[in-house]
């Protein structure tokens, strides 16, 4: 297996906001195209590495291989144990998951959002305050009927492992869940044989030009 990562170096240092959340998806779209223009090769599968999935749909449509976000991914995993919490950082992303959850289907299988005042990058930077701060919000969002936690948010990866033993349900880590469900190919299949955008393009990168139908 070969993995190929790409950041964005643009935009917000991290996603916490609509205005921020949009402006990742546009970038992604510029990114994606960026790569197609540098590599032949077809691809085997897109994670993008955001728990809240910015651009997906864009990228979905207009890409011939399977794509996924850490988001979805939990959500089929998590799925599969039946109804489900998700815990993450920052306030702002409860309305926003509620939206995503509801767009892919999950919204009557996701039965709570429990956030934490602080950001996901804040989490990754202090692992004591984090083990605490997270140990709680999943002891909260052990809400009845649900069977098991989503820990979300590339910042908080690692820490499902190390809380696991203090909550009585399952815990899962979003970025393990998207290389996972990414290598199983059970996200949805691609919609088009070909790369391409739906719409001719003004104003933008050249590969993005390249790529308009």
């Amino acid at each position: 297996m070969v993995l190929d990562s790409r950041t964005a170096m643009r935009g917000a240092s991290y996603i916490a906001c609509e205005a921020s959340h949009a402006f990742a998806g546009a970038h992604l779209l510029e990114i994606w195209a960026d790569y197609l223009k540098e590599e032949s090769a077809p691809l085997d599968g897109v994670l993008i590495g955001c728990f809240g999935d910015p651009g997906l749909f864009a990228l979905r449509e207009s890409s011939s291989s399977p794509v996924t976000g850490l988001a979805e991914a939990s959500f089929i995993q998590a799925s599969k144990l039946g109804p489900f919490s998700v815990v993450t950082g920052g306030a702002r992303w409860k309305p926003m998951l509620k939206r995503l959850a509801m767009a892919l289907g999950f919204n009557h299988q996701l039965l709570h959002i429990e956030t934490v005042e602080a950001s996901g990058a804040e989490l990754q930077a202090n692992p004591k305050m984090a083990i605490e701060c997270l140990t709680n919000a999943c002891r909260a969002a052990a809400v009845p009927e649900a069977k098991s936690i989503i820990l979300g948010g590339a910042g908080l990866a690692g820490y499902a492992s190390l809380i696991q033993s203090h909550i009585q349900i399952p815990l899962i880590d979003s970025a393990v869940a998207g290389l996972t469900v990414l290598l199983s190919k059970s996200t949805l299949a691609p919609q088009r044989i070909s790369n391409g955008f739906m719409a001719k393009w003004t104003n933008v990168p050249e590969s993005m030009q390249g790529l308009s139908k």
